[in-house]
């Protein structure tokens, strides 16, 4: 069977459960309301309007009704009705009545009844719930969820489950969702005291702990630095612009409503920016340039402010308040393709850096209808992302279409070792801003001329990308980025000052260290510094401290005794500069 087969036979069994849990949720609230449940990526879901919050209890009570239906082998029956028949079979169902209002005249309505149950659906379904093994699925959470998205309507209860084709399958599931739980970026920031958000004292607004901003300052140090070696010139810019500034580059007309709200100053109007290129344009247009002068590569850590509604706000993943990794290129077309490639090439430099190596590019084409910039433009620069693209070797889907309305663009996607996706990169170019800004350099013939410009993030934002690492690395960061890279720890008090003699060296090199100088018994120490996920422990004793030498503890529980302090040294710094993990 091949892939597309499997997870259709997938696609199958998921949606079918979906409709068998809403014929169990009835038979426990007959007055229930029904919405959606489609299938999803690992599973289902399914929206009602109940009269009370379903607990975990009722949970497993559904579960075994689900397990009856599907034990009494009903038949699913596909029926093609008019609109009127399905106002009538739904009438006492104000959802489905709101979708079958929505329908275009003429549409093939359909409905699927499996004896107790008919819902308003496209299908397909598997032919009978018999089909379906009742040991091969799982509800597993609930959650709030507007009706159609939207928080001016219903707040629905949301039902998450998930079926597979036979219970190994859902026994391997549900092993990779609690690792998936053990490297939440949420509970592992908290238990590593990384970061913390404050409800209080306004969400989606991050708290850097001690412990997180070493990491933070060491991935900023890595890109500021490579960021020169690579060409790019460093800028900072303003957190707050004027209404005009925001007016010229469009936000104010397309993006009002991600904004926060204007700040009265001297009778004008200020905005905390959304983002930072008009910034970078206004330092463009600070004096004439020259096809000479280019190409520019303007390299910010500007943290921007965006309003994103609280019920989308998720830990580090999405947040109100975030330091992007921006970039912007001006360039003259002759330049273009050189420029790309070599973005291109940082980005995938930078992503596997940080230890990721499963990469996959997405091409998004100009969009039907509405856009800015001529025809040539959007193909010349098509075209230099498709050609960076393939001389990278680079799997690529193409997204026709997909591109903004000011131009096409290359996402990269990076895999993390649960095997998830997450955008990153982003390669953009704008066709848009040029014009509204009448940015303009003075070429070889000495007509004047609108630069190509170019956003670019390499990581995306800080905050994002912390979260991304914490999941991938479970929380044990390579050397270079942990932020405690040795734990010091004595076995006996006689033997202190040894360790502060190891731990003032280790700083005297530039290592990050801390000395567990407690009272506690010395397995209790080593607890505790491998459940923070420290590297390295050295345990001193009598023996090491004759022999200047340390033993050296691993966070995966190897130990080796008697290793001279100085090839210890040598090695930890190996490890850094190469940027190895253990």
């Amino acid at each position: 069977m091949s892939k597309d087969e499997k997870q259709e036979k997938l696609d199958l069994i998921r949606h079918s459960t979906a409709h068998i849990m809403a014929e169990a949720v009835l038979e426990k609230f007959p007055e229930a309301k029904i919405a959606i449940g489609p299938s999803i990526e690992n599973g289902f879901y399914y929206d009602f309007d109940l009269p009370r919050s379903i607990t975990p209890e009722d949970l497993e009570e559904i579960s075994e009704g689900m397990r009856e239906i599907m034990k009494a082998g009903k038949d699913f029956v596909r029926k093609e009705v008019s609109k009127a028949e399905a106002l009538e079979i739904f009438k006492g169902q104000p959802y489905k009545v709101e979708l079958i209002n929505e329908l275009p005249e003429g549409e093939v309505i359909t409905t699927y009844n499996q004896g107790g149950f008919t819902d308003l659906c496209r299908g397909p379904h598997v032919e009978n719930t018999g089909k379906l093994n009742p040991q091969s699925f799982k509800l597993l959470t609930i959650a709030g969820a507007y009706w159609r998205g939207d928080e001016s309507r219903p707040m629905l209860q949301r039902i998450y489950g998930t079926a597979w084709a036979n219970p190994k399958d859902l026994r391997m599931h549900l092993q990779h969702l609690e690792e998936m739980e053990k490297r939440d970026h949420r509970k592992l920031g908290k238990e590593l005291d990384l970061f913390s958000l404050h409800e209080e004292a306004g969400p989606g607004l991050v708290y850097w702990h001690p412990k997180g901003a070493r990491i933070r300052l060491a991935i900023e140090d890595f890109w500021r630095k490579e960021h020169y070696k690579n060409g790019y010139e460093l800028v900072y810019t303003p957190h707050v612009g004027k209404s005009w500034l925001w007016e010229t580059s469009g936000h104010l007309d397309f993006y009002k409503e991600g904004m926060f709200n204007s700040m009265e100053m001297d009778a004008s109007d200020y905005y905390a920016k959304p983002m930072n290129c008009p910034f970078h344009i206004m330092i463009y247009n600070n004096k004439k340039r020259s096809y000479r002068d280019l190409p520019f590569r303007w390299a910010e850590l500007g943290t921007v402010y965006r309003y994103e509604k609280s019920g989308v706000l998720h830990g580090l993943m999405r947040v109100r308040g975030f330091t992007q990794d921006d970039a912007h290129l001006f360039c003259t077309p002759e330049q273009m393709d050189e420029e790309i490639a070599e973005t291109l090439r940082f980005s995938l430099f930078m992503l596997k850096s940080f230890g990721f190596e499963n990469f996959k590019a997405y091409l998004s084409t100009k969009p039907v209808g509405k856009s800015v910039g001529e025809d040539s433009k959007w193909d010349a620069a098509t075209e230099s992302l498709r050609k960076a693209i393939e001389k990278e070797g680079l799997e690529y889907d193409i997204d026709e279409g997909g591109g903004a309305f000011y131009g096409p663009k290359i996402d990269l996607k990076v895999k993390d070792a649960m095997g998830r996706d997450w955008q990153l990169s982003t390669i953009q170019f704008d066709f848009n801003e040029p014009e509204r800004f009448d940015m303009t350099f003075v070429d070889h013939d000495g007509k004047e001329k609108r630069p190509y410009m170019i956003h670019r993030a390499l990581l995306g934002s800080i905050e994002r990308f912390f979260g991304v690492l914490i999941e991938h690395f479970g929380g044990a960061f390579p050397v270079w980025l942990a932020p405690v890279q040795v734990c010091v720890i004595p076995v006996a008090e006689a033997f202190d000052d040894y360790a502060k003699k190891i731990s003032s060296e280790l700083k005297a090199a530039g290592i990050r260290v801390e000395t567990d100088l407690s009272d506690s018994r010395m397995n209790a120490k080593i607890r505790n510094a491998q459940n923070q996920k420290i590297p390295y422990m050295l345990i001193l004793g009598e023996k090491e401290r004759d022999e200047n030498a340390v033993s050296v503890r691993l966070r995966t529980g190897n130990q080796t005794n008697g290793v001279p302090f100085s090839e210890f040294l040598q090695n930890i710094n190996e490890k850094i500069s190469k940027k190895e993990d253990l």
